[in-house]
């Protein structure tokens, strides 16, 4: 088989755009949330939280649309929790992130067992369809990759360019960025810090479900145990890639989409090679990426410290 023809690159360019959607949501819920000086470890728990609220969903109204509002609640519903022990307790944020993780992880399994049953693993749920944009996407290669994808795929697009003009060209991104780098300097300014934390957070909760949604809802269309497979983490890696920039994140994420396309191809042509072996590659790249290429990354300078009001 020749790796190199156009049909195959334009599989490889499409499939490496698919993969890397629930990445770049969460990616950006984490850039938001991290930007405000509150480190968000819990991106893991809440792509679980959205991917079971999204099944949930489309399972109870039988429409796709209905599954990722679901979704998106619970990823919200996450950060609330977050928020609360991280921002008001000020409980450590690492230590509750992990707590979160693991919480979702076993919530999720004991109701789907309630809700799905037996049918869990071959229930076939409604979701979004790919739109075929007329014109676009006859052409070669771009085409089929940009205009021949689902509407969460458009919404994703969207998404990243907002946030970005958000954090950057508004006055509340820029309250955003002075929270997350000078807590003291923002509250003395009038900004509520523990408001713009909690709206952060809280935001964040509803990107990442997302990107569980959208694994739920146009790639496997059921929900099954675990089924985040460490993807937070990897959109996490993407952030400190990025530089806590969204579209710094948004190309780091192409990145390991790119190369969990790749490792999906490898498994195809080498079929004797055990298929673990290829698995890892996403891994090892964000490993690589992080301990080789970034450099020092400079981060929000007030990440994961808990801000209180010294009493006058």
């Amino acid at each position: 088989m020749d790796l190199l023809n156009l049909q195959t690159l334009t599989d490889m360019l499409g499939t490496s755009l698919r993969l890397s959607v629930p990445l770049i949501f969460a990616a950006l819920g984490g850039v938001l949330s991290e930007r405000s000086g509150v480190f968000n470890i819990a991106l893991e728990g809440k792509i679980l939280a959205g991917a079971f609220g999204a099944a949930l969903g489309a399972f109870l109204f039988n429409d796709p649309f209905g599954g990722l509002l679901v979704g998106i609640l619970f990823g919200m519903l996450a950060g609330s929790i977050l928020a609360v022990l991280g921002v008001s307790l000020g409980v450590n944020q690492i230590v509750t992130g992990i707590a979160i993780n693991l919480f979702v992880l076993g919530i999720t399994a004991f109701l789907s067992r309630i809700v799905f049953g037996a049918q869990a693993n071959t229930l076939r749920l409604p979701g979004f369809k790919p739109i075929d944009l007329p014109g676009l996407s006859s052409i070669p290669v771009i085409g089929p990759v940009l205009f021949r994808q689902d509407l969460m795929v458009y919404l994703m697009i969207a998404l990243a360019i907002l946030v970005f003009l958000f954090l950057y060209r508004t006055p509340w991104g820029l309250a955003v960025r002075a929270v997350g780098d000078n807590p003291a300097a923002a509250d003395t300014a009038g900004i509520p810090v523990h408001g713009v934390r909690y709206g952060c957070v809280i935001a964040a909760g509803g990107l990442a479900a997302m990107g569980g949604s959208y694994i739920v809802l146009s790639q496997v269309f059921l929900f099954s145990e675990h089924m985040s497979a460490g993807k937070g983490f990897i959109a996490l890696a993407a952030v400190i890639l990025g530089r806590w920039h969204p579209l710094g994140a948004l190309a780091a994420c192409l990145l390991f989409g790119m190369f969990d396309a790749l490792q999906l191809r490898l498994q195809f042509n080498y079929q004797d090679v055990p298929h673990q072996f290829f698995q890892m590659l996403p891994y090892l790249i964000s490993i690589l990426a992080l301990v080789g290429l970034v450099g020092k990354p400079r981060p929000p300078a007030a990440i994961g410290r808990d801000y209180r009001r010294e009493a006058k």
